[in-house]
Order: structure tokens, then C-alpha cells, then sequence
């Protein structure tokens, strides 16, 4: 029977229910070929059967990530860009000037609006059409499926469920399979899951021992199994599953799972079946968007250009008013007799209101930039793209890892950061364990000092020799110094039982996969974690030396345990492993040994395996419990390790329930918990490891640097209390001048109602006290912030006051005591808590928040802030593709903000700042006209002049601006961090920057329009007549182009070779257009030659701009002379080449100086530089004084410098309280 006929006659076993026997109720998943009633919990694949597949319209392999197809390209690309509110506008405008009321060619307004949509289309375009190539490169890859008993290789786009393919060495997976067989003993293969999650450390799994056979195709045609599994979803760590195979019912679980995008290593090649398909499989159900995010400044620009529509729309009021008011039939020469248009009839002075209104909106629509989005969009692609993708600075040799900018929509948002969120483990540590303490049975191992405990010991004062015995053993995971249970003399020791039991639970409990030679010198360790890597290492220098792995087995090669010298490799059959997660907190493996012992270990959080201890163990425990908390003040990593003698009697009835939960369909993840519960108890206690984790190399000056420009650090971490403070004191977090706010759960109140075991009442309790402990804090932090000099603050919470300080009642009082404090360290907080205090900063007091980590538990925190940072570490690559930016060290955070994210908010404020001067002056001028005209509508300029106005003439030069300004060189940015300050202010982009711009743009229309028409009005040409209106327009225009493109340089602090191509060729476009176009255009016709042959063109082309723009000039030099910028200031102090002074110069100088001559040499070596910059640079000796602040040193102030800072009394002080 075929696959159809078999549909067939199951379709009709469904239809009569009577015809179903009693012997194929209990079985009916069992019997292959048939289809199955689809539950919706779960699906039914018949494997190597396609024709019983069929029915249920499986999805196919094929993979589409395009953003848009052929037919909705044009429809959903011109959707898009009409999201945005100038492009909207202009497309209304658009239509508008299709219309009788509007003055100007439509023409003039789409070809504008057009060049934009295409540029920007074109971009989605090419963007679109490098992800449709790399799908077509993924669909048309090649593997071997089977077909009449031989391997067909076939595109991956025509893969269907069910389908038996094979994979060969380093090869990917297709699609997520379920694991048959492989060419490796014992149907093992070795996955490398980099794609998924950017692990390098190889995967074990393993083939279910029914299918191990299935190698060969002749073979494999054989088999014919059915999968009932869990519906497509995006875990990528669990799996839900059966597999009925002959009659029997197998459960899958993920070690038979290869996921698609993960590749095949150390094995010839497996064969599988596949499953999940197409965007059913779980890497591409995870291949969701970053959650768009938008920055402050865009936001802020929304608002700017609904000012200028609110402007737009006065100005048009007045116009429409001035025309209704105006027009009246005493003006004969109008021609506004009994048929004239309603929109002209004086009796009909609303129609005339009506019309002028929409004739204006069309006249005036330049005030509106269209270029701006499209320029703001290809400054901050470059900056992206060129300057931190490229820059050395943040470029990590030892990983060959660049920094790496995910968006460039949020580059002016790293100018504003206020709040840092960062994880402790692989952010501010090099998450690179090594083995360095213990304790077992009591004693305590290891004589090592930890970089920690060496911050801790400098902040009281102490002293702290380093000792490391000449014979240490010292290897990448272990730094371990004591020579007790070095080389067998563990067997010495007062308890070697306890050794013994202590190295093999190292050796055992693990699921690291050895590589390489079983030779303790040449092995390497893949491992999921550091951590466990760093156990394994230590066991092989303990003499308990791991060298194989099958599914089953576990060889270990013992040195020293029946006598001194001897080396026995012993097989250790591993019966069952209860994973690691984070809920259990631990990992066990249940053992057999060669002579049939039954041994549990496990390893875990010390609260969670305290609570599994058998009674009787106090004096052991109490020990260990110093000693962790001896090793968490040092800022060490513990773990707990503990066994249990298993009799077979309680093991075999164990084991049938754990196989039981594990064949479960439905929550199979709880009823393994609820198993493991059953045997993971009455342990006995072995003792604990203590792993070192190193801070990153530069983490405390780099925060430093960043506490210096204004920027608070939170750290937020899984671990202790005692750890979590002294690396915060490592990290020059904390130090001992703050003072310090703890609130913890650990206090006698809680302790003795935790005892009482009351739930209720525990809750009711700690709320109460976290209040308390806020209250109180709060009222002491208010207190130190009215003093003048008192003690910057530091807040520490725990995660389980954590959870009830977030509670809507107590969020508030938590938001203002942490808002007071420089420094805030979560102890022992969960993932969600993360993404909580995260959310709570920026909504509660919207400021500019920014999270960086390093792993799968940092994303939530990553995506809820404003800026999202990944640091590409050892746990994967999750946090980098849930960022905004990528970088591979802490370190480089401050690069990335005090340089570029400086530049960049510099850049764009003054670009957008910019293009709303240069678009509010020209259509000014056009405004001034229609009083003139009789706010008739009639257009000063000619239609394709005010088109090209912003496209052509003036869009170069901000373009180039964007790209190449820069206030102070990146070593200044970072030598004086304060200037950041600016940024966090939002100094340059307030209202009052705006106007500003907007008075400049008053008075320069006025000068444009008043002098030229003024000065023309008596003016004759070369023949003799009077200048018409498109001579005075043109000699307007041309002012108007020159100034605004001039006004640019002049705001400039560098300028390079580009900002004069950039301006000059504007400028000379200009000339080289208006002297064709004038051939050309009937109403133009050759008037630049005719006002060119005129005194009176070059005398206004050279006094119009210098009387308009010397108003700037002034102001630039009063401001800059009165209340400059901070960066102003630190561009005067390095206007002269620093001197060369060495520090034992200055020294021998120092002791031969009175008070005031040591003043003044402290002064005279504040760092000085050529200036680069342009502007004025007035040598004011204020400067001095104002700076020495900064270093510390006092020098008097001069009267011209107590002007200056009476001038500055409502700017916020940028000096740093020391």
C-alpha cells in the first residue's frame, strides 16, 4: 500500500467510528502510516514518508528575511516613508500646488519630494536586495536526502518534513533534525552551535540507541518511525517529544535535536530526520527585530517641526488676513470688476481668506527642510559605518574583534547618557575562571590573593605581600598555590576520604566534552561554562585527570589513590545527569561505579544545596559557611559540592519515575524538577570551590572617568553581597568617602521570620522593613544633599528587597533615594529585576539610560534601556544581537561615549539646528515680499530657485559638516570628561539654542530682502531701465546662497579641505546653474548677465553678507568672551604646545617653592596646545583660574573673569567636586 492509498483508508477508518476495534484505542499513536487528528498542542511527522505528510501542509525549508517582495515593494516602500511627518507634508504640499490656488509649478515640488523617495527607496532597495541574495545563497546550499535507497543531494528549499538526510563533517544542518545515527561510537556527534548563540564550545548528543543502525541508505530506507512533538516555538534549549519506532515509545529530549544554522564537527557525518522546517525552525522563530527604538533627539526634532508648521501656519494667517483686508476694487488697475474668480471678489472676503491661506502654504512650504531626514540619515550612516566600526581604539586585538554599531539611529544618544546599567560577570570581569581556593571537609586550601581582596585591603589601609611558592602550578582555568594537595600528598591530609570524594565530584559532575590527545598537557575542554572548565582543570592537577566521554561512560585517570605513584584509568557509568538551570541552581550526575557503588554528586549554590543536607553535619557546615562567606568578601565564585550513596533499591524506583517525566508531552521541565527533588536530598556536605573571576583590564579608570562626566554607574548582579561590594570598590565605584546606604534581607528581624516558615508573614515583614530601611535612607541621602560638601552617596540592595522596593508603593521612594546617589549595586537580582530598575530610570525619571552585558540574562535589561551595549564575550553572542552597539571591553565604553557619542550629539544638534536657520531665512525673505506684493500670493522667487534651494545649493556643505566637525581632538575628550556634562544637559538643542537661530534668521531675511530691494529700487541696468522683480529676486537669492553657506563656516571648530569643496562648489553650483537656467527660462531670460554687468551686483554681493552675518560674528565673540562652552574653555588652554615637564622635574622644582610660587607653577603646567581651531581665541587669563578648578589647584580669579561667570550665573557649574 503507497502513501495514498494509506491516507485514504485512514480517512475513512475516521469516518466510521464503529469500524475501530478495542485492541486500537490504547494504541493509537502507535500505528504508523496512519494520519492522526492534529492536536494543537503538538504535531504527528511520519518520517521517510512524504505521502503521509502531505495533509497537513507542513511549511517549506525555504527562507525569505526580505523585508519586501517584487509586488509590495513600491506600495510598502512609499508607506514607509510617509510614516515620517516632513515627507507627508511635502506630498500634501505636492498636491496642493497641483491645485488653481497655488503660485508655484507642482512640478517644483514633486521633483524635490521625488529625489528624496528615490534616494531613500533606492537605499531600502539595496539593503532589501543583499538579504534576498543571502537567502537565495542559504536556499540553493546542497544535502544529501534520501531517495530509493541512495543520497540524492537537493537544494535546501525543496526539504520537506520527514525527509532522512544526511550531514556531512563541518557541514550545517538544514533544518532542525532529530538525530538518528552517526559514523561515532555509540551514535554521538559534536555540534558546534556558534550560529545560534556564539558558543564555540562543542555540543555532545546523542542518537537514541533504536536508531544507532540507521547509518547506511540501504538502511535507513528501513526506517519508518513516527514523532509526535511539541508545536514550532522559539526555546532553543528545550524539546518536548516522543518517537514510536517499532511499536515502542521513545522519549526525545534535546540531546536529539540539531538545530538549523549549527554545524557538524569531529564526526564523518550523521543521519537524521527532519522536523521543523522553514521559519518554523527555532533560530528563525528567534530572528525577531531589536525592538525599534528611537532617540531622545529625533523626538525632540518632532517638535521642532511642528513648531515650524505652527510658524508656517501664522505666517500664512497674516498673509490670508493682509489679502482679505487689501484687496478692494479702488485698486482699478487689479482688473477686479463684476467677473472676476470668487477667490479674487472683494464682496466674498472669506473665499479670498480661504484661497490665500492654501496659495501661501504652498509659497511658504520651503520652511519645512526636505533634505534634513535624508541628511541626518547619511551623517549618522557614516559615522557608523567609518568612524566606530574603524576605530582602533576600540578595536581588541587578542579576540580580533572591532567595536561594531548595530543602528546608527541612536549615535547622538550616546552624547546624552546619564545612567549606566552594567553587569558584573564577563562586563566588568573577564569572566576567564580560575581554580584558586577550597575547602573541603572544613580545610581550607589555597594561599592565593585575589585581585579583590588587594582593593579591599587598599581601601583600609593594609598592607599585602604576595607569596607564591616556587613549585605552584599555574594554567589557563587554574591558579591554584598549596602544596597539601599538589602531586598525591592530599593523602596526608586528616581527612583523604573526603579528597578523594571531593576530586571525583570535580572529574564527574560536568558535561564538558574533552578534545584532543588524552595527555594532561595537550587536552583541551569544551565546556558550557568557564566556571565548569575551570573544575575539570583543577581535578586534572589534583591527579583526577577527565580524558574521555561517551553518552555513557566517563574515563577518568586516577593518580595516588590506592598508592603513591600509581595511575589507574577508571570508566565510570553515568546513569542519569539532572542539568543545570536557573531555577535549580545545581547539577547532578548519579554514577555507577567499577565495583557497582551507586554514587550521587552534585554541585551548586550553597543556599540551595544547605537545604538538601541530611541532619547532623552542623559543626561542617557552619565551617563552610565562614569559609564562603570568607570567599565572597574576596570576590570569588563559590560552589557547593556534595554526594549521597545510592542503595539500587531506592535508585531502580527513582529511575522509573524520572523515565516517566521524561516521556511526558506536557510539562515535561516540571516533572523532571519534581523527580530531582525526590533523590536530591539528605547529602552529605563535601565542601566548596572558590573560582576567580579578574576585572577586566582598564574597568576602574574607565569608570572613573565616566563618575567624572556626570554619568551614574549601577552595577546589577546575580552574585553576593559581600562579593558584589568589594568588586564595586575594585572597580572605584565606591569608595570610603561615600557614604553607604545597605539594604539587605540578611538581618536578625527577617532571619527569625524566615524561621517560622510563614509565607504571609515573611512578605508582610520584609515590605515593612524595605520601607523602613527607604524612609530612612532617603531622609539621611536629602539631608547630605543640602549640605556644600557633603559625602557623595552610594545605595546596596539585595534582590529580595529588590522585589518589594519595586511594588508600586515603595517604586517612588526607591526612584528619588536612587536618583540622589552616585553609585547603585543590585546584589543577587533576577534577569526580570534587571529590565525592571532599567525601566524604572528611564520612565520614572526619563533621563538617557544605557545597559551593557554579556549574556542571554543581560538582554531584557539591554533592550529596555535607550541604548542597548553588548560586550562579544565567552557566554555567546545573545547580548550582541539584542544591542544597539557591540564591543568587545568595557573599557572601550568611553570611547564610545566621550568621543563619539559626543561628536555625533554635537554634530546632529548643530546640523538640524542648522538646516532650520538656513530654511527659516529663505522663506522669510519670500514673507517680507508678500507684504509688498499686496499678500497676493505672488512668488519672489523663481519655482525651480526655491526647489533647488535645499537639494542643490545648500545641502553639500551640512553634509560635510556632519561628517568632519569637531570641537576638541578624542585624547581631550577623554583627558577632561567633564565636557560630556554639555551633553547630558542638552546645552546644545534647548529652546533657547533655537531661538537663537531664529532671531539670526529674522534679521538676516531682513537684511537680504530690505537692502537688495531697497538698494535696487533707484538702480538702472546696463541699458538704462529700472531692475524688474526677478533682477532684484535673483541678486536676493544669490545673497541669500552665499550667506547661509558662509554662516556654516563660521559656526565651524575644524575645518578641512572638504568644508571648502563643500562650500565653494555650493556656491559656484549656484553660479553655474542661474547662468544656464537664465538662457533657458523665458521669465529669467539672461537677467544674471544683465545685474553681473552692473557696480551694483558686486557691491551688494560683497556688503549684504558681511552686514548680515555681522551680527553673528559679534555674537560669537561675546558669547565665546562671556559664558563660553566648556569646550570653548578647553580649546583656549591648548591654544600653545604643552610643555615638556617630567615628574621628577616638577618635584625638584616643588621643594624649592614658597605657597604662592607653587601656585603658580601648578598653573603654568595645565596642559596647553597650538590652537586648531577657529573662532575667536582672546587670551583671557580667566581661563586659568576657571580651569585650575578642575585640577584642584586654587589661583585668584581677575575682574574680567568675575564678568564672565556673573554672565554665567544660570548656567549649571561644570567643575567637579573632588
Amino acid at each position: 500500500m503507497n502513501g495514498w492509498e494509506r491516507v485514504k483508508s485512514s480517512k475513512s477508518r475516521f469516518g466510521r467510528h464503529s469500524h475501530i476495534s478495542s485492541d486500537d484505542r490504547p494504541s493509537r499513536t502507535v500505528r504508523l502510516g496512519h494520519v492522526q487528528p492534529q492536536a494543537p498542542t503538538h504535531r504527528t511527522i511520519y518520517c521517510n514518508d512524504r505521502d503521509a505528510n502531505l495533509t497537513v501542509k507542513f511549511k517549506g525549508n525555504s527562507i525569505s528575511t526580505t523585508k519586501y517582495n517584487f509586488f509590495t515593494f513600491i506600495p510598502k516602500g512609499l508607506f514607509e516613508q510617509f510614516r515620517r511627518v516632513a515627507n507627508l507634508y511635502f506630498l500634501m504640499i505636492s498636491i496642493l500646488s497641483a491645485t488653481p490656488f497655488s503660485p508655484v509649478s507642482p512640478v517644483t515640488n514633486m521633483v524635490p519630494l521625488s529625489l528624496v523617495l528615490l534616494v531613500s527607496l533606492c537605499k531600502e532597495a539595496y539593503e532589501d536586495w543583499k538579504r534576498f541574495q543571502n537567502d537565495m545563497a542559504i536556499n540553493n546550499t546542497l544535502v544529501d536526502v534520501l531517495q530509493d535507497q541512495r543520497w540524492e543531494p537537493i537544494p535546501w528549499k525543496k526539504l520537506q518534513v520527514g525527509d532522512i538526510v544526511k550531514v556531512k563533517q563541518d557541514g550545517f544542518f538544514p533544518a532542525d533534525l532529530l538525530f538518528l545515527a552517526s559514523t561515532n561510537a555509540d551514535g554521538v556527534c559534536y555540534t558546534e552551535t556558534a550560529n545560534l548563540d556564539g558558543e564555540t564550545n562543542l555540543k555532545i548528543r546523542k542518537a537514541l540507541e533504536r536508531t544507532w543502525d540507521y547509518v547506511t541508505p540501504e538502511k535507513a530506507w528501513e526506517f519508518k518511525g513516527e514523532v509526535q512533538c511539541e508545536q514550532p516555538n522559539n526555546s532553543l534549549y528545550t524539546f518536548t517529544g516522543n518517537l514510536i519506532h517499532q511499536k515502542q515509545t521513545l522519549p526525545l529530549t534535546p540531546n536529539q535535536i540539531l538545530l538549523r544554522g549549527c554545524s557538524l564537527r569531529n564526526t564523518a557525518y550523521i543521519v537524521a530526520a527532519v522536523i521543523f522546517t522553514g521559519h518554523e525552525t527555532k533560530v528563525m522563530m528567534n530572528a525577531m527585530n531589536v525592538p525599534s527604538k528611537r532617540s531622545t533627539l529625533e523626538r525632540k526634532l518632532d517638535k521642532l517641526i511642528l513648531t515650524l508648521l505652527a510658524t508656517l501656519f501664522v505666517m500664512c494667517f497674516i498673509g490670508a488676513i493682509g489679502s482679505a483686508t487689501f484687496i478692494n476694487r479702488k485698486y482699478y488697475y487689479l482688473s477686479l470688476g463684476k467677473g472676476v474668480e470668487a477667490q479674487f471678489n472683494p464682496d466674498n472676503r472669506l473665499v479670498v481668506f480661504a484661497a490665500t491661506m492654501l496659495t501661501l502654504v504652498t509659497l511658504f512650504s520651503t520652511i519645512i527642510p526636505i533634505s534634513l531626514y535624508v541628511s541626518i540619515e547619511m551623517i549618522k550612516i557614516f559615522q557608523s559605518t567609518q568612524y566606530i566600526n574603524k576605530d582602533l581604539h576600540m578595536y581588541h586585538a587578542e579576540t580580533n574583534t572591532p567595536a561594531l554599531a548595530r543602528t546608527s539611529n541612536l549615535n547622538e544618544e550616546l552624547g546624552q547618557v546619564e545612567y549606566i546599567f552594567s553587569d558584573k560577570t564577563g562586563t566588568l570581569t573577564r569572566n576567564m575562571m580560575e581554580f584558586f581556593k577550597c575547602s573541603i571537609g572544613g580545610e581550607v586550601y589555597g594561599t592565593g590573593i585575589s585581585e579583590i581582596e588587594m582593593g579591599g585591603a587598599q581601601r583600609t589601609g593594609k598592607r599585602v605581600e604576595m607569596y607564591k611558592s616556587a613549585n605552584a602550578v599555574h594554567e589557563k582555568g587554574f591558579n591554584f598555590d598549596d602544596a597539601r594537595l599538589m602531586r598525591g600528598a592530599w593523602r596526608n591530609e586528616p581527612n583523604p576520604d573526603m579528597c578523594k570524594e571531593f576530586f571525583r565530584c570535580l572529574a564527574i559532575c560536568h558535561t564538558v566534552l574533552p578534545e584532543g590527545d588524552d595527555s594532561p598537557e595537550k587536552i583541551t575542554y569544551q565546556a558550557a561554562s568557564p566556571d565548569e572548565a575551570a573544575l575539570v582543570i583543577a581535578a586534572k592537577n589534583f591527579g583526577f585527570f577527565f580524558y574521555r566521554r561517551t553518552p555513557t561512560m566517563i574515563y577518568v585517570r586516577e593518580s595516588h589513590v590506592e598508592k603513591m605513584g600509581k595511575i589507574d584509568d577508571v570508566a565510570y557509568e553515568i546513569l542519569n545527569v539532572l542539568e543545570f538551570n536557573s531555577t535549580r541552581k545545581r547539577q547532578s550526575v548519579v554514577c555507577r561505579y567499577p565495583n557497582g557503588r551507586l554514587v550521587l554528586y552534585c554541585k551548586g549554590a550553597d543556599s540551595v544545596i544547605y537545604e538538601r543536607l541530611a541532619p547532623g553535619q552542623d559543626d561542617l557546615k557552619r565551617i563552610t559557611r565562614e569559609n564562603l562567606e570568607q570567599y565572597g568578601s574576596a570576590g570569588l565564585r563559590t560552589l557547593c559540592l556534595a554526594y549521597r550513596d545510592l542503595s539500587p533499591e531506592i535508585y531502580e524506583g527513582w529511575n522509573e519515575k524520572f523515565i516517566q517525566a521524561k516521556s511526558s508531552l506536557r510539562d515535561r521541565e516540571k516533572k523532571l524538577d519534581e523527580v530531582a527533588e525526590l533523590i536530591e536530598k539528605e547529602l552529605i556536605l563535601i565542601g566548596c570551590t572558590a573560582i576567580e573571576d579578574k576585572l577586566q583590564e582598564g574597568v576602574p579608570d574607565c569608570i572613573e572617568t565616566l563618575s567624572k562626566a556626570g554619568i551614574k554607574i549601577w552595577v546589577l548582579t546575580g552574585d553576593k553581597m559581600e562579593t558584589a561590594i568589594n568588586i564595586a570598590y575594585a572597580c572605584k565605584l565606591i569608595h570610603n568617602d561615600m557614604k553607604q546606604f545597605i539594604i539587605s534581607s540578611e538581618t536578625d528581624v527577617i532571619r527569625e521570620v524566615e524561621e517560622r516558615g510563614d509565607p504571609v508573614e515573611l512578605a508582610r515583614v520584609m515590605k515593612e522593613e524595605v520601607r523602613k530601611e527607604l524612609s530612612k535612607s532617603l531622609e539621611e541621602a536629602q539631608s547630605c544633599f543640602h549640605t556644600v560638601s557633603g559625602p557623595k552617596l552610594a545605595l546596596v540592595i539585595d534582590g529580595k528587597c529588590l522585589m518589594y522596593a519595586l511594588d508600586p508603593n515603595l517604586r517612588t521612594m526607591l526612584l528619588n533615594l536612587s536618583l540622589n546617589c552616585t553609585s547603585v549595586v543590585c546584589c543577587r537580582v533576577s534577569p526580570l529585576q534587571k529590565a525592571q530598575v532599567t525601566s524604572l530610570v528611564k520612565k520614572g525619571a526619563r533621563k538617557i539610560t544605557l545597559s551593557i552585558g554579556d549574556g542571554a540574562n543581560d538582554v531584557s535589561m539591554i533592550q529596555a534601556a535607550h541604548v542597548g551595549v553588548g560586550i562579544s564575550g565567552q557566554e555567546g553572542m545573545q547580548a550582541v544581537m539584542a544591542s544597539d552597539f557591540a564591543i568587545a571591553q568595557f573599557r572601550f565604553l568611553s570611547d564610545l561615549l566621550l568621543v563619539h557619542g559626543r561628536w555625533s550629539y554635537l554634530r546632529i544638534c548643530k546640523v538640524v539646528t542648522y538646516f532650520f536657520y538656513k530654511n527659516l531665512t529663505f522663506t522669510l525673505t519670500q514673507f517680507w515680499f508678500t507684504f509688498q506684493a499686496g499678500f497676493s500670493g505672488q512668488r519672489f522667487y523663481d519655482d525651480w530657485f526655491q526647489s533647488l534651494y535645499n537639494v542643490m545649493f545648500t545641502s553639500l556643505p551640512v553634509i560635510i559638516f556632519g561628517l568632519f566637525e569637531k570641537d576638541v581632538s578624542a585624547s581631550l575628550s577623554k583627558k577632561y570628561p567633564q565636557l560630556y556634562k554639555e551633553g547630558i544637559r542638552n546645552s546644545y538643542f534647548k529652546w533657547r539654542v533655537v531661538a537663537a537661530w531664529a532671531f539670526s534668521a529674522f534679521y538676516q531675511s531682513l537684511i537680504f530682502y530690505h537692502f537688495v530691494t531697497a538698494s535696487s529700487s533707484t538702480g538702472l541696468n546696463s541699458s538704462g531701465k529700472m531692475f524688474g522683480l526677478w533682477d532684484v529676486s535673483t541678486m536676493a537669492f544669490t545673497c541669500v546662497v552665499v550667506t547661509v553657506n558662509l554662516r556654516l563656516l563660521l559656526m565651524c571648530n575644524s575645518i578641512t579641505r572638504w568644508h571648502h569643496i563643500g562650500i565653494s562648489g555650493s556656491i559656484l553650483a549656484w553660479f553655474v546653474f542661474v547662468c544656464i537656467y537664465s538662457l533657458i527660462r523665458e521669465n529669467l531670460s539672461y537677467v544674471i548677465y544683465v545685474i553681473m554687468s552692473t557696480v551694483y551686483f558686486y557691491l551688494t554681493f560683497l556688503l549684504v553678507p558681511i552686514v548680515a552675518l555681522l551680527g553673528d560674528f559679534l555674537w560669537q565673540g561675546i558669547q565665546r568672551w562671556f559664558f563660553p562652552y566648556d569646550y570653548q574653555i578647553i580649546q583656549e588652554i591648548h591654544r600653545h604646545e604643552p610643555d615638556d615637564y617630567t615628574g621628577a622635574m616638577g618635584l625638584e622644582i616643588r621643594n624649592q617653592l614658597t605657597t604662592d610660587q607653587e601656585r603658580s607653577f601648578a598653573i603654568s603646567l595645565l596642559p596647553r596646545e597650538t590652537s586648531k581651531y577657529t573662532g575667536f581665541a582672546f587670551d583671557s587669563p580667566g581661563y586659568e583660574s576657571f580651569f585650575a578648578s578642575q585640577h584642584g589647584v586654587y589661583a585668584p580669579q581677575k575682574a574680567w573673569d568675575v564678568i564672565r561667570r556673573a554672565s554665567m550665573r544660570t548656567k549649571p557649574k561644570t567643575s567637579t567636586k573632588k
